[in-house]
């Protein structure tokens, strides 16, 4: 049910984010996501959607592999291929040997897995000693179910603060993101992420958290109001 709600919702994404339409993409997702894969010469990029991320690397496009289980975004993604290649595939079952590539990208995909460990193992797995995975999420804590900008007018003067939801409930909902589009979200503490790395021989050796960039800010007052506030967090880490 829930891999229908992406392959039926294929096309919104590939409309509204993608293809320069986000400016989260543009100025701030591909850019890093290109500085922190360069040098590393063959790279899975798991969860792939149209390709955007995996047409950013920085190494030979031959060299690049995308998955993702939509086939309505594994076509599109085929479709603007620039060299890198594309398979229709799950997370949790990599169709790869073992120890093949030097570096792997998650790009805003494992808030939506529901078996998250298992593709996490799974990313360790596919990778060489010593390779890179670049894990990039919705910010667990500060973007977390029912966070958001609240303006208190009960107060005088009025106060302002980011409110934080239910930080250390998981749980799975499927959200209207935009009318009539509904997309599944898995909430997990930050810990339950880190030890899940940490179980499948995935050492941190460096966290982001950017602020959002500047085109992002200008969408509405409430997004310049809140600039202070997180939207990604960037996990870097090797498997030892």
């Amino acid at each position: 049910m829930r891999e229908d709600l992406w392959e039926s919702h294929a096309g919104w994404w590939q409309r509204e984010f993608t293809d320069g339409a986000d400016p989260e993409y543009q100025e701030q997702i591909l850019p890093l996501v290109a500085n922190l894969t360069a040098g590393f010469d063959k790279i899975i990029d798991v969860g792939c959607g149209e390709g955007q991320v995996a047409r950013a690397l920085p190494t030979n496009p031959s060299h690049v592999v995308g998955v993702d289980p939509s086939w309505g975004q594994i076509s599109e993604a085929a479709d603007r291929s620039v060299g890198e290649f594309y398979a229709q595939a799950s997370a949790i079952a990599l169709p790869f040997k073992s120890e093949t590539f030097d570096a792997a990208v998650a790009c805003l995909v494992f808030e939506h897995i529901t078996e998250m460990g298992n593709a996490i193992r799974e990313v360790a797995r596919v990778l060489k000693p010593e390779g890179r995975f670049i894990f990039l999420l919705n910010h667990p804590l500060l973007q977390t179910p029912d966070s958001g900008w609240v303006e208190d007018y009960t107060s005088d003067p009025p106060t302002q603060y980011w409110r934080i939801g239910p930080y250390l409930v998981e749980q799975e909902t499927v959200e209207e993101v935009e009318l009539g589009v509904r997309i599944p979200f898995v909430h997990r503490p930050l810990s339950v992420y880190l030890n899940s790395l940490t179980e499948s021989g995935l050492t941190l050796e460096r966290m982001l958290e950017p602020a959002p960039p500047e085109e992002f800010l200008k969408r509405a007052d409430a997004y310049r109001a809140a600039r202070h506030i997180p939207r990604l967090l960037v996990l870097v880490c090797a498997k030892r």
